[in-house]
């Protein structure tokens, strides 16, 4: 009887040991598979084989490609509708279409400094696409009940006197617009950033497919663009605009129930209650109170936490590096051996750490980067707008009676994209890999160069293509055709080599500028990061409106149009030499490139290791 259950309490024992191991065997599991700096929807660590990866981030390419899809119609197609429906000036409405674009991305940076804050990036994402659907019920609206917009009236038509929007109904316009921008903003600003998220850099299996996920992203918005640009700007032309942007509507519904769905897939990037971008000016602002300290010589001195603070604060730590040494001041301890104020205790508005000195100088190296693609959205502008209109006065004939509208135009490279993307991820990125050792094939700024390039390249074919037009129309004695009406004979297909070309220039230039920033920014400030491209597009959609009015003012007395742009006769005006001066603008910044990037310290790529040898390792 003893020994039975002596036996028995061995066997417990042996079992209760299999078990504890089991069970340490299953922690370090968890531990192996967490993924730092992450969380599940329930607040829990996220795991690798649980959470993220590319599975988590198609639903946020869903999302992405419908929002563009309810979208990118009006940026191609806002001109005629705000000059058409709306009454407004053909300068005047594409200086609003650009200001409502320069709107729209400036708000990214303000909505992802809110996001890394306080909301986080998913809620973020929902508050912004509930209001991106609330500004495109108003737009419906508006286009579909009378009262709301002007009588019907042909613009093009001299003999016309066309009422404009009354207060009211314009105070609806901007309200319905302005909406849609902020929604259209914060999408931007946090979508990219939270998909970014579902990958760890430090995993160089998931860096690779990171960089597939933005390749990717760039498919989803071509998508999307392209059901926009043909079937939604159909709709608005032949059926009303009230049905084009009431499909939209139903899109980002549709992608914003698909997006909240997905939750338990995502690894969430909680938000920590504090503003990187406030530690950024807090170094600004030291680096000057300490303006007239010395510089020690050895880095050593200057302040950083400890490493055990470190650790527990769970921030990252940056060595000190021998550029921008005016920064530097703000890190200078003056009171290194006084016991009764620990540089803790002194305020940060006086005392920064050396990492957060370092973050400063990141951002302010990826300055010149961020000021020479500024000049490649004021290209895009007018391939939105003036474009546009260009092709409304050629011959929109595709087969036999089928019309294309021109603001379809952009299809062409948008589904040159479609294809071209997939080859490019699969086939030349692996391929320049091997050569590179870079997981994406080629760095960063090479491809940015690229894209740069081929804009130059865009406006000089916009500016010959415009050439040939008015020559068309100086020939067949149509200076003064109504557009649509009047077509002149000329294909508007003449366009697509200059969409054609800046397409390509789109790949290269944005992708790469979204991998650019995320890759290269401080940890607290990938969010925000992303909306530096957003932000050097509405630079650049600002900088148009101000180019289209300077131009008009310089060559108001030197035209018998009154300006290079003005009036609302194409035929009559210089649009060519406008192309041909941004062309030769872009040509100048490509320069100023070269020589920026070049001095640009680049960060070192995550090291390939060979698919072979990290199965081994695990």
């Amino acid at each position: 009887m003893v020994s039975f259950i002596l036996a028995r309490k061995n066997s417990s024992e042996t079992s209760e040991v299999v078990d504890g191991n089991s069970k340490v065997e299953a922690v370090e599991l968890e531990q192996l598979m967490a993924v730092d700096g992450k969380v599940d929807w329930k607040g829990r660590r996220a795991l690798k084989n649980k959470h993220g990866g590319m599975i988590a981030a198609i639903p946020m390419l869903v999302t992405l490609g419908f929002e563009n899809l309810a979208t990118f119609s009006l940026a191609v197609n806002g001109v005629p509708y705000f000059n058409g429906e709306m009454h407004y000036d053909l300068a005047d409405a594409a200086n609003m279409l650009t200001t409502y674009l320069g709107v729209s991305y400036i708000l990214a940076l303000l909505v992802a400094v809110v996001a890394d804050t306080w909301l986080g990036r998913y809620k973020s994402v929902l508050i912004s696409g509930s209001l991106d659907f609330l500004g495109l019920v108003l737009i419906t609206a508006q286009a579909h009940y009378s009262s709301l917009k002007p009588p019907p009236c042909n613009m093009f038509d001299p003999r016309f006197h066309c009422e404009k929007l009354r207060r009211g109904q314009e105070a609806f316009l901007y309200i319905g617009l302005y909406l849609l921008a902020f929604g259209s903003a914060g999408v931007k600003a946090s979508l990219p950033s939270h998909g970014a998220d579902q990958f760890d850099e430090t995993d160089p299996k998931e860096s690779r497919l990171m960089s597939t996920f933005f390749n990717t992203l760039l498919l989803a918005v071509c998508l999307g663009g392209a059901v926009s640009l043909t079937f939604i700007v159909w709709i608005q032309i032949h059926k009303g605009w009230d049905w084009g942007f009431g499909i939209g509507t139903i899109a980002m519904l549709l992608g914003i129930i698909i997006f909240a769905a997905a939750l338990p897939l995502y690894r969430i990037h909680p938000a920590k209650g504090t503003s990187a971008l406030l530690e950024i000016v807090q170094v600004y602002v030291a680096a000057i109170r300490n303006r007239r300290l010395t510089l020690p010589e050895d880095p050593a001195e200057l302040y950083e936490i400890e490493s055990d603070k470190e650790a527990a604060l769970e921030t990252e730590f940056l060595p000190h590096r021998d550029i921008y040494r005016f920064l530097d001041k703000a890190a200078i301890q003056t009171k290194p051996n006084d016991q009764s104020e620990k540089p803790e205790a002194q305020s940060p508005w006086k005392l920064c750490r050396v990492t957060q000195v370092e973050n400063a100088k990141i951002l302010l190296s990826m300055v010149p980067i961020f000021c020479c693609t500024i000049i490649m959205t004021l290209c895009l502008a007018q391939l939105q707008t003036f474009s546009i209109q260009q092709g409304y006065t050629m011959d929109t004939r595709f087969i036999n009676n089928f019309h294309i509208p021109p603001a379809s135009l952009p299809i062409i490279p948008v589904t040159f994209l479609i294809i071209i993307v997939p080859i490019y991820d699969r086939i030349f990125v692996p391929l320049l890999r091997r050569f590179t050792g870079i997981p994406t094939g080629v760095t960063h700024l090479q491809r940015i160069g690229v894209g740069l390039v081929l804009s130059c390249i865009s406006m000089a074919a916009a500016s010959i293509m415009e050439v040939k037009r008015k020559q068309v129309a100086r020939d067949h004695n149509m200076l003064d055709a109504i557009p649509v009406l009047q077509p002149l004979p000329i294909s508007t297909f003449w366009l697509s080599f200059q969409y054609f070309i800046f397409g390509i220039a789109d790949m290269f230039t944005y992708v790469g500028l979204l991998q650019f920033f995320y890759s290269e920014a401080p940890k607290g400030l990938k969010s925000t990061s992303t909306c530096f491209l957003w932000t050097s597009m509405a630079l650049g959609y600002f900088l148009s409106t101000i180019m289209v009015k300077c131009v008009n003012g310089a060559t108001k007395h030197h035209t018998n149009s009154r300006g290079w742009l003005a009036g609302n006769n194409i035929n009559r005006n210089h649009l060519n030499l406008f192309y041909l001066f941004l062309s030769v603008v872009s040509f100048i910044n490509f320069i100023i490139y070269l020589f920026v990037s070049k001095m640009y310290k680049y960060r070192p790529q995550q090291p390939i290791v060979p698919d072979d040898n990290s199965k081994s390792k695990e």
